[in-house]
C-alpha cells in the first residue's frame, strides 16, 4: 500500500508519516516550508506540480494534513488561509477522482460554535471564526466532488511531541507553568476542550486505511480523546507533573472579550467512530495526564 502524507513536517503530519512508515508502508512525505530529511518538498498551492508528484507516486491513500491551523493567523490573511484550507484539498479531491486514490482530509471540531456538545458527524456545522469557515468550506469542497474517495476526519485540539512548544495549543502551556519570572499569566478557565495525542491520531489513521474491505467508512467520522480540559486545567496537570508552583497563573472564568472569537465547547460524539474500529482496536487513545508525565520524565 502507497500513502502520501501533506505537511508530513508539522506536529500531526510528522507523526503520521512516521507511523505509516514504522507500519511498513511504502510513504511519502510532503512538506512545504520545513522540508528536511527525507521528506520532499511541494507547494501544494501549486496544482500542476501537485498533480505532476502524485502521478508519479500513485498512492493509494493520501492524507491531508497540511493546513492554516492558527485561528489568529487565519484572521490576518484570509486570503492566504482559504487557498491552503479551501482551494488545496478541492485539488485533492479532484484528483482523487482522477488518480483514483482515497483522500483523507483532516478538519476540525471548530466547525461548530460550542453550543450544543456533544456534536455529532452529521450535526450542523456554524463555525464562529475564520479559521472555523475555512476549514468548514474544506469539507463541502472536499465530499463535493462527484466521484473522489473522500473522507473528513474531524479532530480537536491536538498536543504530542514538537520541536517547539509553540506548535501546539496545547504544549505552549508548558512554557508558561515553567516561566518562574514573576510574571502573571491569566489563563482561559472558559472554554472547554479535548487534547487529544497526534500519535494516537496517527496510530487511528494507519489502523484505519487497513480495516477489511467490507467495512464501509462514512464520509464524515470524529476522532477524539474524551478528557475535558480548559486552558487552565492542562497548566496545572503540567505543574503538578513539573512539581513547580503555579500561582503565577490565574483562572479567568469570562468569555473573552478580544482577540480571535473561539468555541466554548465543541466535544466531538465518537461512538460510531468506536463502531467503526471494532474488533481493530478502537479509538485506543491516551490519558492525557499519564502520557505528560512519560514524556516529560524522558526529556528531562
Amino acid at each position: 500500500m502507497r500513502v502520501i502524507v501533506t505537511g508530513a513536517s508539522g506536529v500531526l503530519g510528522s507523526a503520521v508519516f512516521a507511523a505509516f512508515k514504522a507500519a511498513g508502508l511504502d510513504v511519502l512525505g510532503l512538506a512545504h516550508s520545513r522540508t528536511k530529511g527525507e521528506l520532499r518538498k511541494l507547494d501544494l498551492l501549486d496544482a500542476s506540480a501537485t498533480k505532476g508528484v502524485l502521478s508519479e507516486f500513485k498512492p493509494d491513500w493520501v492524507i491531508h494534513c497540511a493546513a492554516e491551523r492558527r485561528p489568529d493567523v487565519a484572521e490576518k490573511d484570509p486570503d492566504a488561509t482559504r487557498k491552503i484550507n479551501v482551494a488545496v484539498p478541492e485539488t485533492l479531491a479532484t484528483l482523487s477522482k482522477e488518480l483514483k486514490f482515497k483522500l483523507v482530509y483532516i478538519s476540525t471540531d471548530y466547525v461548530f460554535d460550542g453550543t450544543s456538545p456533544p456534536y455529532t458527524p452529521s450535526a450542523a456545522t456554524s463555525p464562529v471564526n475564520l479559521y472555523g469557515i475555512t476549514k468548514r468550506d474544506g469539507e463541502l469542497a472536499v465530499l463535493g466532488v462527484t466521484g473522489a474517495q473522500s473522507i473528513v476526519l474531524r479532530v480537536p485540539v491536538l498536543y504530542g511531541p514538537a520541536e517547539k512548544n509553540s506548535d501546539t495549543a496545547v504544549n505552549i502551556l508548558l512554557d508558561v507553568v515553567t516561566d518562574q519570572s514573576g510574571k502573571t499569566y491569566k489563563m482561559d478557565h472558559y472554554a472547554t476542550r479535548y487534547p487529544t495525542n497526534v500519535l494516537d491520531i496517527a496510530d487511528f489513521l494507519v489502523r484505519l486505511i487497513q480495516l477489511p474491505s467490507g467495512k464501509v467508512v462514512p464520509p464524515i467520522i470524529h476522532y477524539s480523546a474524551e478528557e475535558p480540559f480548559t486552558k487552565y486545567e492542562m497548566c496545572l496537570v503540567f505543574a503538578r507533573i513539573l512539581g513547580l508552583p503555579h500561582a503565577h497563573i490565574v483562572a479567568d472564568a469570562e468569555p473573552p472579550k478580544a482577540g480571535t472569537v473561539r468555541p466554548q465547547n465543541t466535544q466531538l460524539y465518537v461512538h460510531e467512530t468506536q463502531d467503526l474500529m471494532e474488533g481493530s482496536g478502537g479509538l485506543g487513545w491516551n490519558p492525557f495526564e499519564e502520557w505528560w508525565q512519560v514524556y516529560l520524565a524522558k526529556k528531562q
